[in-house]
């Protein structure tokens, strides 16, 4: 079985894209020819995926979006399909899990055994004792919040702790002391590309995803200047709203497709 590294960075070469795609459906947002069916965010992410799959690096289902409408079935459903019709796209549970170890353990087996997911975003918060559980899945990504794109990030992140911030405290950790299965990635918001460059300065080899784009207003091209690692490419670049939405009528699929074709061409204009 192929780490998660190296499912990603085959991915990147096969779709020359580092879009990714967050399949965050709102019962409330979606188009009235899906609102009716029996799984209806499963039918909305299938057909966004099907009609986005040769465009994108990654997707990245948010758990909220399906624990909240009491739809899990639907996510086990999301992450079936994929691995079924599409198995060389990695995809992210987007979960922010952070506990104690025996209930970090849970959580492990939450994203990687019961969905079956590649990879998972977690919260370093409570120290690397907690994130073992899930780093110990060797071939799974594990994906740290370092930076995050909120408005209120900084009111803790950039704390300085001696010479460092805290994000850059984090980014130090996930470079030098718990990358040790070579599965970490790092979560670095499009909307402070500042802190995307000294985040990679501090962890040159480590991938970074990337929220912010589109929605949220982060700017993709300062995104990449900053981020870029020296091969052309060490970024997974998502867009959730900003794609699953960009249309409304029954061919919302096509919207979505052409939108994150626009994305990618444009990412790609500027690694160039």
């Amino acid at each position: 079985m192929p780490t998660f590294y190296e499912k990603l960075a085959l991915r990147w070469q096969k779709s020359n894209s580092l879009v990714c795609v967050g399949l965050d459906p709102d019962i409330q947002k979606l188009p009235d020819t899906v609102k009716g069916e029996k799984y209806p965010l499963f039918s909305f992410n299938r057909r966004i995926i099907d009609s986005t799959h040769e465009h994108v690096c990654c997707y990245k289902p948010q758990i909220a979006y399906y624990a909240a409408q009491r739809a899990e079935d639907e996510l086990e459903m999301t992450f079936e399909y994929l691995n079924e019709h599409y198995p060389d796209i990695p995809h992210i549970l987007d979960a922010k899990r952070g506990d104690i170890g025996s209930t970090a353990a849970m959580y492990a087996m939450e994203a990687f055994d019961r969905y079956g997911a590649d990879a998972v975003t977690v919260n370093p918060y409570l120290g690397g004792d907690t994130m073992a559980p899930f780093l110990n899945y060797a071939s799974k990504g594990v994906v740290v919040l370092c930076k995050t794109s909120n408005p209120g990030s900084g009111e803790f992140q950039m704390l300085k702790t001696g010479r460092q911030t805290l994000y850059q405290r984090i980014a130090h950790a996930a470079q030098h002391q718990w990358n040790t299965h070579q599965n970490i990635l790092l979560v670095v918001g499009a909307t402070y590309p500042e802190n995307i460059a000294a985040v990679r300065e501090i962890a040159p080899d480590i991938p970074f995803l990337v929220p912010g784009v589109g929605a949220q207003g982060g700017d993709p091209r300062a995104a990449v200047k900053a981020g870029l690692m020296k091969d052309g490419y060490g970024l997974i670049i998502n867009s959730s709203r900003g794609i699953i939405y960009a249309g409304t009528g029954k061919d919302f699929a096509k919207a979505a497709r052409h939108r994150t074709i626009a994305l990618k061409e444009e990412v790609n204009g500027y690694r160039a």
